[in-house]
């Protein structure tokens, strides 16, 4: 158990959308949080103040997790700043829809680095601090991209082979793990609505055509994963590792 008070996270890819909603969703008292941004300063900003509003402490850090040097970074920014490091939300990436023939090299390198290569640094960085927290929590939040393959929605070649791979280091680490306390989950968001003027996946018109393949007969909004992230690190969740939790509307069913 660490002395310090505050329980801190780190969140990358925090400047909006599903990243700032789980900055919102964990900020209070007796919380800290870096807010992390590949570049969207302006965003991480407005983030943090809404954490800082919210009665927690927020300080920015920026870097490209494509990088090898960024994520021990950012872990040593967190602990240098707040003590300590108790939280772990592998939230940052992006979506290439880039079709498999037309992949190169460079892309499917670019998309595995910035999300499963980043995921493997983040928690090689943050797991001595992990052990030392309190109630150590590292969450990685996948994608739909990675279970749903049908013909009636897109295919993101490059993105699936990253999130499905980050899924798989979420196994492995949440039983070699488990020993020290620390849990290892995945988040799985559906066709999620992006914030006004940021990078998407699909026009607006397509994320719309996409409510009538979901279940639940709307898009999801990146609250909902947050809500989930914020069970899977809190206390009451201590019992739960090695989980994929979809966040979907049921756009992805299993039998």
């Amino acid at each position: 158990m660490s002395e310090y008070t505050t329980r801190v996270a780190l969140v990358t890819g925090a400047a909006s959308g599903i990243g700032a909603a789980i900055c919102r969703a964990l900020a209070g008292p007796g919380t800290a949080i870096l807010v992390h941004t590949r570049a969207n300063r302006v965003g991480a900003e407005a983030t943090a103040e809404a954490v800082r509003a919210a009665g927690g402490q927020a300080e920015l850090a920026l870097g490209d997790l494509a990088e090898p040097a960024t994520a021990a970074s950012l872990v040593d920014h967190a602990t240098a700043r707040f003590g300590g490091l108790d939280v772990l939300v592998s939230n940052a990436g992006f979506a290439d829809r880039t079709k498999f023939a037309e992949l190169t090299d460079a892309a499917m390198t670019r998309s595995m680095e910035a999300i499963h290569g980043a995921f493997f640094r983040l928690a090689r960085a943050a797991l001595p601090h992990l052990i030392a927290g309190r109630d150590p929590r590292i969450v990685a939040v996948s994608s739909f991209v990675a279970h749903a393959f049908r013909t009636d929605l897109a295919v993101f070649p490059a993105s699936a082979a990253a999130k499905a791979a980050t899924e798989a280091l979420v196994r492995a680490l949440a039983i070699e793990l488990a020993p020290s306390g620390v849990t290892v989950n995945t988040v799985i968001p559906g066709v999620i609505r992006k914030d006004a003027g940021t990078h998407a996946a699909f026009t607006p018109a397509q994320a719309a055509a996409q409510t009538g393949r979901i279940p639940l007969g709307r898009l999801g909004l990146p609250d909902d994963v947050a809500a989930a992230v914020a069970f899977l690190v809190s206390p009451g969740a201590a019992y739960i590792t090695g989980q994929a939790l979809h966040v979907d509307g049921g756009l992805v069913i299993r039998a």
